[in-house]
């Protein structure tokens, strides 16, 4: 079914969210679908907890360390609790201060969410838990669909970060994540990139030769809100998933134009706009015609194709989705886009059973619940729902908004309850390039100081603490940690 959407009379929803969501009635409906791999949905869910409860253990450890400070044997008692809680011991020179002043809780909770996000790039990189270090299935579809790059820019709500490995179930090392709030990328930037794409098939046919006719796909994956719709939608858009879907489309046509003007070959650019809803995981597709062309008003709804071939057998289910897929085009197919398309749904009915089997259908955190920002450029292993927010930063002057909205959203989330914000800022170098490490820790020191003037209230206050790191994203390695805002006395002479 195509769904269709009137801006103007369209109601925008409940005024109070409903407790589950719509039922995906089918005579399987207590069952997984016939496409879901149901075997990738416990290995995802099991890496999702895992992760989540580390940080999530961190507050009722202090609230624990809380009631013990004055105790004469605090100290061997907070080590062996955290050691065994956390994983790891606490910073003697805080816990040694707790008899003289109060506990610093907001620098010992800043500390231990930056412990463990260190701990989590180091076990991304050493046991590729989303096995996206070999992706060779996927980048050969990429091709055989026309398509020599996939450049996708979700939105950097937490709620998204899940987006490609899970939502859309793509292998990391497929993709170019670029998340910027409200997806807004920048359009210049993206087509630096577009350029430096196009001199590696020319110069090294990476990855394919520039002979081949293969175009480059840009994406953009806004979201809405199916239970909360005028609420917990996009805070970039301000909820009104139309507003959202339509920056988007402007965004795309206006780096294709770009690219035409440029380089007078706009159709080596396809573009694609995708929807996601926060609260099932649900994606729907504005399905484009070849010469990339979508109307905002009509997509097609991964509910719809769940319904219309859950009760088929594997094959007809396949074959009914490329049937929705190209029913949905307004104007001439473009065969390769459709198949990618269709891929894109067969991979979001295992998300749409992850969420019903391991959340009952829809997301308790409805709203934000990220435990830390990350700024920069990086983050390679951070794929997981509302663990982190994004911001997407060169320079704090050409991304105000992305973190402004970031500082917004953990003000309620951590200042309101007298906690830090933490802030991972990260900068990803090539190794094989001199001085690579060096420029990135230097733009990185440019960042943080440029942060520390732009929230220096909440800095001086400590409610904003930062951590430095980069990574040598030439190499499967974890991110490198340089410096932190937590910082402690040198003992010694006058």
């Amino acid at each position: 079914m195509l769904r269709r959407a009137s801006y103007i009379d369209r109601p925008m929803g409940p005024t109070a969210p409903r407790r589950r969501p719509l039922v995906y009635s089918s005579p399987r409906a207590s069952s997984q679908h016939c496409l879901s791999d149901v075997a990738a949905n416990g290995r995802l869910h099991n890496y999702d907890h895992r992760v989540k409860a580390a940080f999530d253990r961190i507050v009722p450890v202090l609230q624990q360390l809380s009631g013990l400070q004055h105790e004469r044997s605090f100290i061997p008692d907070a080590q062996r609790l955290a050691k065994e809680q956390l994983g790891f011991e606490l910073p003697l020179p805080i816990l040694e201060m707790a008899w003289v002043t109060q506990l610093d809780m907001r620098r010992l909770f800043a500390w231990c969410v930056f412990e463990i996000y260190e701990q989590t790039s180091k076990s991304f990189f050493e046991t590729d838990p989303l096995d996206g270090a070999s992706a060779a299935d996927f980048e050969r579809l990429l091709i055989d669909c026309g398509f020599h790059l996939l450049d996708i820019t979700p939105c950097a709500d937490g709620r998204l970060a899940h987006a490609i490995a899970f939502g859309l179930r793509i292998p990391f090392s497929c993709v170019r994540r670029r998340p910027h709030a409200g997806a807004m990328f920048d359009v210049e930037n993206t087509v630096d990139r577009w350029v430096k794409t196009e001199h590696l098939r020319f110069r090294e046919s990476q990855p394919n030769s520039a002979h081949e006719p293969t175009r480059y796909l840009k994406a953009v994956v806004y979201h809405f809100s199916s239970l909360n719709p005028s609420h917990e939608g996009c805070a970039a858009h301000a909820s009104n998933d139309a507003a959202a879907a339509a920056a988007g489309m402007e965004r795309l046509q206006a780096f294709r134009v770009a690219v035409e003007n440029s380089f007078c070959c706009g159709a080596s650019v396809d573009l694609l706009l995708l929807g996601i809803d926060t609260d099932t995981d649900a994606i729907r597709v504005h399905v484009p015609d070849r010469d990339s062309k979508a109307p905002l008003d009509q997509w097609l709804d991964a509910k719809d194709v769940y319904e219309s071939t859950c009760s088929l057998s594997p094959q007809g289910a396949r074959e009914k989705i490329v049937q929705m897929v190209e029913a949905a085009v307004q104007g001439e197919l473009d065969q390769g886009m459709v198949r990618f398309i269709a891929r894109l749904f067969e991979n979001n009915i295992s998300q749409i059973d992850y969420v019903k089997e391991f959340h009952d259908g829809a997301y308790a955190d409805a709203g934000h619940a990220e435990r830390f920002i990350g700024v920069g450029i990086g983050f390679k292993e951070i794929h997981l729902r509302n663990l982190t927010y994004f911001a997407h930063v060169d320079t704090v002057e050409e991304s105000t908004a992305d973190l402004d909205v970031g500082v917004k959203i953990f003000t309620g989330l951590n200042v309101s309850r007298g906690l830090p914000i933490p802030v991972v800022v990260r900068f990803d170098y090539r190794g094989k390039v001199p001085g690579a490490r060096q420029r990135a820790i230097s733009h990185g020191e440019r960042v943080i100081a440029a942060i520390k003037q732009r929230y220096s209230d909440l800095y001086q206050q400590g409610l904003l603490h930062l951590l430095l790191s980069v990574r040598d994203r030439d190499r499967f390695v974890a991110a490198e940690t340089v410096s932190s805002s937590i910082t402690f006395p040198t003992p010694g002479g006058h």
